[in-house]
């Protein structure tokens, strides 16, 4: 047994984590048997009183019980992802905020994305993403040829694991067959200096493949909607990396309500401590793992520039 003198803002559980011990409740329970009726717990720990603590060994034979609430079943879901024969269309909002030296600009996209599994093919299912009905509030001639070829690209041709998460993008054969036809139409639709030389970038990009697969893995829809979000739990907890800009971070997710029923929805936050702030929140269909909706927030500064992303897709259909 260990005497420790409660220091202010400290809790059962703040405690708890420190010493290792998993389920705070043993911490009251351990102390209370042996303290005097003055330094009984009844609710919130008070600042200078002694709490009795117990030692390593005891610690360990408390964690045996396995009774923490973290690992409860609820708490712990597997999330599989059972797509065949699925096909949804989602509303995507992105509004993107550059602040610097106190002043804010920013822009809002928004479109649809249709995604449609084709086939799964051992260990990777295959998906046609189709993107649509884009708005842009730039309202200018080089959004407007971004957005157009977008569009020429449909479907584009998602890989991924099992579980769902991204693997590989890349184009039908008849598009690259095509792609001629394709940047004859944009020159016919843009004929302007800039836009030919914006079309010739695309080019490259589109004919190299690796280089198309290492662009479309940073597209907003696509890496969030095809993260690896159905990562394994272990107390109460999972898992994953996921770029923003130009930094990796580690997502942790938690369930936010363990009363779920046909929908799972999980909660997400930066695990360690980093150069870029992320929240975010995934709604699942608990029998398929299909996502139905998710929003997220993420900030970063890069060279005294604020960079700061809304994030959301909603089924439609």
């Amino acid at each position: 047994m260990i005497i420790h003198f409660i220091l202010s803002g400290e809790t059962l559980e703040s405690i708890s984590e420190k010493i290792h011990l998993e389920n705070p409740k043993h911490l009251k329970e351990y102390h209370n048997q042996r303290c005097s009726a003055h330094d009984y717990i009844h609710e919130n720990l008070i600042p200078g009183k002694r709490l009795f603590v117990p030692n390593i060994e005891e610690i360990r034979n408390f964690n045996l019980l396995n009774d923490a609430p973290f690992k409860s079943p609820e708490l712990n879901p597997v999330l599989n992802f059972e797509p065949k024969n699925f096909s949804k269309i989602y509303f995507v909002r992105i509004t993107e905020e550059k602040e610097k030296d106190g002043e804010t600009k920013d822009n809002t996209l928004t479109y649809t994305a249709s995604v449609k599994w084709v086939e799964t093919i051992g260990n990777q299912h295959t998906f046609y993403l189709y993107k649509n009905n884009f708005t842009d509030g730039q309202s200018s001639k080089m959004a407007d040829l971004a957005i157009e070829s977008i569009r020429s690209l449909n479907p584009l041709i998602i890989k991924t694991d099992l579980k769902g998460k991204l693997m590989n993008v890349s184009l039908k054969e008849e598009t690259i067959k095509n792609f001629n036809k394709i940047k004859e139409r944009l020159l016919d639709l843009f004929p302007d200096q800039y836009a030919e030389m914006y079309i010739k970038e695309f080019e490259i990009a589109v004919l190299n493949q690796e280089l198309f697969n290492e662009r479309m893995q940073d597209d907003p829809f696509i890496k969030n909607y095809f993260a690896p979000v159905r990562s394994s739990f272990t107390n109460g907890k999972s898992f994953y990396d996921q770029k923003i800009e130009d930094k990796v971070i580690t997502v942790q997710q938690i369930v936010e309500d363990v009363n779920y029923t046909s929908e799972i929805v999980l909660l997400q936050n930066v695990f360690s401590i980093s150069e870029a702030d992320f929240n975010g929140k995934y709604t699942l269909y608990t029998k398929t793992g299909i996502v139905k909706k998710a929003d997220l927030y993420y900030d970063i500064s890069l060279y005294g520039v604020k960079y700061s992303t809304f994030f959301s897709f909603d089924e439609l259909s």
